[in-house]
């Protein structure tokens, strides 16, 4: 017992140190293993993980600022400048001391000082600054832009400021120049609604879908700056993203309080592509100018029966027949686009009746009627169109007109008279159009359907309608654009679902725009081949590559027999003003819609034709509220787009400004002989 207990100690310690001995190796070994793992990390780190690591280190301490770029110009169909930018240098001040605090207020106050007497001394004496107006442009509490943010202080440099700053340049922590662009539009101005203009991307980033959505991006080379102008209207933002171009970079070093602390590096900007209008702008300059001598003819004694003192505005389009492409779009009066470079409260008030394109959507003027009035007679080739394709009648059905038409229960009648009370006895289709017959309209066309269909007749209507482009998008393109309006879709408005039809039929239930109404006739010349409405015919590069090129498009094509197209085409031939001596056959419809402004009855003339007749080359609407009858006011305008074109391309495919050209050289050089 006692030997055993002896022993028993010493096999303790040995069990002991065997054990320590291998707690020690396992130790060793997983200090071993550690390290290994430590070791291979720290070179995948070096070696692998580096590079990328090393770019993420280079993100948080330097940051990224937008440089816009110069915006690409809008050009008319020959290649001249309508919208275009030039450079101008801007004085930018970017933070490198936290300027909001009282221990640097004295720095700031030293620095706006030099800033304000270079101003004073070599800038313009028209665009002064005070020192407040300085210190807020350097927006030293940050509540326009981070830290790192250059701020603009002055835009529009002379080249005294510019040398100054750039020779003293040392004396100027934080300031630099900058080039930017400045927009311009020809002081002609060339369809300036059409065309549009810019405004700055803070007033719009909120209110403008395309623009939240740019104001969510990220990518400094795609981001928007709130200094920058952006297109709002017409061309301008229908093509945003083609004029803009691609932003340059300015890449600052940064530290912790998130401050300048290095040297910058600037990445140049891409300028924005070129778009190439179909708009001519002597066709333009024409059309506007047409429109603007009719008004004050309308408006002088001297134009007797045609005296109409309240037509204020005047609209219309010219479209190309075989591709679409619209040469002339007006809407008038109009105004100079190059006010919004330095829009005031003012200025605004004295353009806010002009800057919307009323040939394209409804723009109101107190007291007048608005831009998108009745369609009047200028319907009655469709109504024929629909009563041939709904059987009603045939091409060459008879029709007595006795003056008028009636509708409605028995002895409760509504009487539709023909203007004038005109009563032309025996028509035809064709002979109805030409005459234009409210009560051939009504009686065959409007209680005839409504027989046929009911109450579904105001769909069946409906149907043709938007076949032809009205009463739904033309698909230009342009923003704003208006569907149009099928009143006769009112019943309650209405009466009743004939009376609607009874009044669609001869053009007082239906508000369509000057686009719509070039669209319609472009297709009766296609013979039910509706195209969209081309606005721009090329986009191009800055140094003159085609980027993208637009051909004709079919929005949708109606199958009519040729015998009903060539029944309306035979009818139109009204009697009109101003046409006298037109070399070339013409298909026309005038159009006189009565309407209700203000509680007063005005009429509106109306105006579509295609020339020439049998080969239509353009199509022409004009519109002008209040006008009176459509073929004294409305026609003597379409007569000067047709000549301008004719000059321009030729109505025959030979433009005779070419060929006045040659004559005249011919007969110098006969009589040099």
């Amino acid at each position: 017992m006692n030997k055993s207990g002896m022993d028993d100690p010493s096999k303790r310690e040995i069990k002991n140190q065997r054990q320590f001995s291998i707690r020690l190796n396992v130790f060793f070994f997983a200090t071993f293993v550690i390290f290994s793992v430590l070791i291979v990390r720290l070179a995948v780190l070096q070696f692998v993980e580096g590079p990328t690591l090393k770019e993420k280190e280079a993100s948080i301490s330097s940051k990224s600022t937008p440089i816009p770029p110069i915006r690409g110009n809008i050009m008319d169909a020959s290649g001249e400048k309508i919208a275009y930018s030039t450079s101008s240098q801007s004085l930018y001040f970017t933070l490198e001391k936290n300027y909001s605090l009282a221990k640097n207020k004295d720095e700031l106050y030293g620095i706006v000082s030099k800033l304000k007497k270079v101003f004073n001394q070599y800038g313009s004496k028209d665009e002064t600054m005070t020192a407040d107006q300085i210190i807020e442009a350097m927006d030293i509490t940050y509540r326009k832009n981070f830290g790192y943010t250059p701020r603009r202080v002055k835009k529009d440099l002379t080249n005294e400021e510019i040398a100054y700053f750039l020779e003293h340049k040392d004396q100027f922590p934080g300031i630099e120049i900058v080039e930017e662009s400045v927009r311009h539009y020809d002081t002609d101005r060339v369809a300036v609604q059409t065309v549009g203009y810019l405004s700055s991307f803070a007033g719009v980033r909120n209110t403008m879908d395309h623009y939240k959505n740019k104001a969510r991006l990220e990518d400094a080379q795609e981001k928007y700056l709130d200094t920058e102008f952006v297109g709002v209207d017409g061309i301008e933002y229908a093509y945003q993203d083609d004029l803009r171009g691609k932003n340059g970079l300015k890449t600052t070093p940064v530290n912790a309080m998130n401050i300048a602390s290095g040297r910058t590096e600037l990445t140049a900007p891409e300028k924005g592509n070129n778009v190439w209008m179909t708009i001519d702008k002597n066709v333009q300059k024409t059309t506007q100018q047409a429109i603007t001598d009719q008004l004050s003819f309308l408006h002088s004694y001297r134009s007797g029966s045609s005296y109409a003192p309240n037509a204020q505005t005047g609209y219309a389009v010219a479209m190309e027949v075989d591709t679409g492409n619209i040469v002339a779009m007006a809407s008038m009066p109009d105004y100079d686009s190059n006010v919004w470079e330095s829009m005031t409260d003012d200025k605004y008030k004295d353009i806010q009746h002009y800057y919307a394109n009323g040939a394209i959507r409804e723009v109101y003027r107190e007291g007048h009627a608005s831009s998108m009035v009745l369609m009047g007679s200028v319907i009655k080739p469709l109504s024929v169109l629909v009563g041939l394709k709904e059987g009603l009648f045939t091409p060459y059905s008879g029709y007595q007109d006795i003056g008028f038409a009636q509708f409605g229960k028995a002895g409760y009648e509504t009487k539709v008279r023909n203007s004038s009370n005109h009563v032309y006895g025996y028509l035809t289709p064709s002979t109805a159009i030409e005459h234009s017959s409210n009560a051939f309209m009504v009686d065959m066309v409007g209680k005839k359907l409504y027989t046929k269909y009911g109450g579904e007749s105001i769909n069946v209507w409906d149907k043709y309608m938007k076949e032809f482009g009205l009463g739904v998008s033309t698909k230009s393109g342009l923003p704003y654009e208006s569907d149009g309006s099928g009143e006769y879709m009112n019943l309650k408005a209405a009466g009743s679902a004939q009376a609607a039809m009874a009044y669609a039929s001869f053009g007082q239930q239906g508000k369509y725009t000057t686009l719509q109404l070039a669209q319609y006739v472009a297709t009766l010349a296609n013979k039910g081949t509706r195209l969209k409405p081309q606005l721009v015919s090329k986009i191009t590069d800055s140094e003159g590559n085609i980027v993208q090129k637009t051909k004709a498009q079919v929005v949708n094509q109606i199958d009519f027999p040729d015998s009903y197209w060539s029944a309306i085409k035979s009818g139109m031939k009204s009697k009109v003003s101003g046409f006298d001596g037109f070399p070339y056959d013409y298909a026309r419809k005038t159009g006189t819609s009565q309407q209700s402004v203000y509680g007063h009855l005005v009429d509106n003339g109306v105006f579509i034709a295609y020339a020439p007749r049998d080969n239509p080359k353009l199509a022409v609407a004009v519109v002008i509220p209040e006008g009176g009858f459509g073929a004294q006011s409305a026609a003597p305008v379409a007569r000067k787009i047709f000549d301008a074109y004719d000059q321009e391309y030729g109505l025959d495919g030979i433009p005779k400004k070419v060929s006045e050209a040659k004559t005249t050289d011919q007969t110098a050089a006969t009589s040099n002989n």
